[in-house]
């Protein structure tokens, strides 16, 4: 109200002294005439106007509103067009709830769109980003915490600077979780166990403080030594990975060879086994017959004699070959037996 006041008497006296007139010494020029009227209308529609313009406001959909009425919170609107009393009577304030927001740390990036590559500023931050490790090496560790606002009221009133609080808090604990590992550790296998230990420690905090915000991650965005020492670390790193190559293919090979000898030893133990049994089963066999002849040769000995005499022959005469008598003093070979004919008579012999 006292705004608009002090625009109409602005106003009022300046149209006053265009007309001529005005009051005596320590009175306010008093608009008269016409023109007064038309200012009158004026201020009154501007009056109005800036009315309606401050009796509505426009949350967006990532943001949420704090409505203050004479400087006390009311309460908290939800995204859309909202009405409000104007004049100044309740103020409100936007905050982004619905939106990540980061700290980044070790590293600048610029502003830029959307469908635009992200562009890093040239520029670094050593006091940041250097840091001592638990076997008191020196690397750089550039991070990023993300992190959403959770509550618009604790966020705007139960701390000051609730944002520059969590930048420090954040590089207070990622010192210390690096402090406490190796350098080797950090560098290689260690980087998702510190990240989630931070992002624990700071959301933590962050409730203790009650300040309305919560973390989403902890993301470690590059850890490299110095600059000083980066060819001495890329000979190392390298050498190590020359030992875990060597390392994979041996293991590599060996699990090639031993099954391959577990094939062979079990191939060998089988054909042992095979042949054994089969040694036996012929041993078992040749007993069997042995005592089979045996029994017919004490029925018929002389049957039993004659039959054995004849297959001896059977099988050996073939492997002969020809058989050739000669007379003494002469010189030709007289073929006197003919043995495949021979052979067809022990046949039809054995058979009778």
């Amino acid at each position: 109200m006292s705004q608009v006041k002090d625009l109409i008497e602005q106003l009022f006296p300046a149209s006053g002294a265009a007309n001529g007139s005005g009051g005596g010494p320590g009175r306010p020029t008093q608009p008269t005439g016409p023109g007064a009227g038309k200012i009158a209308i004026l201020a009154g529609a501007l009056l109005l106007a800036w009315t309606a313009m401050s009796s509505f406001y426009t949350v967006q959909p990532e943001e949420r509103a704090v409505v203050k009425r004479f400087g006390r919170v009311i309460g908290i609107t939800d995204p859309g067009l909202h009405f409000k009393l104007p004049l100044g009577l309740d103020a409100v304030q936007l905050v982004a709830t619905e939106r990540v927001l980061k700290q980044e740390f070790g590293f600048r990036t610029e502003d830029s769109s959307p469908s635009e590559r992200t562009r890093y500023v040239d520029q670094d931050f050593p006091s940041e980003s250097l840091m001592l490790t638990g076997d008191l090496n020196i690397i750089q560790v550039e991070w990023v915490v993300q992190y959403r606002i959770g509550d618009p009221i604790r966020y705007l009133y139960g701390m000051r600077e609730p944002t520059g609080t969590l930048r420090d808090l954040s590089e207070s604990v990622m010192r210390r979780v690096v402090g406490n590992r190796i350098g080797s550790e950090v560098l290689t296998i260690g980087r998702v166990e510190i990240a989630n230990t931070a992002r624990d420690e700071i959301q933590a905090a962050m409730d203790k403080y009650d300040n309305g915000i919560r973390i989403i991650t902890v993301e470690l965005q590059d850890v490299v030594p110095p600059p000083l020492v980066q060819p001495a670390f890329n000979e190392v790193n390298e050498a190590r990975q020359e030992l875990e190559r060597m390392i994979n293919e041996a293991t590599m090979q060996a699990n090639q060879e031993i099954p391959r000898a577990r094939g062979t030893a079990n191939r060998i133990v089988s054909e042992a086994e095979g042949y054994a049994t089969e040694r036996v089963n012929r041993s078992l066999g040749e007993a069997a017959r042995f005592t089979a002849v045996l029994s017919e040769y004490r029925s018929v000995p002389e049957v039993t004699r004659s039959r054995l005499y004849l297959e001896t022959l059977t099988e050996a005469l073939p492997q002969v070959g020809s058989v050739l008598i000669v007379q003494e003093n002469q010189i030709p070979p007289l073929p006197l037996l003919n043995l495949p004919g021979a052979q067809r008579a022990l046949n039809l012999e054995a058979s009778r």
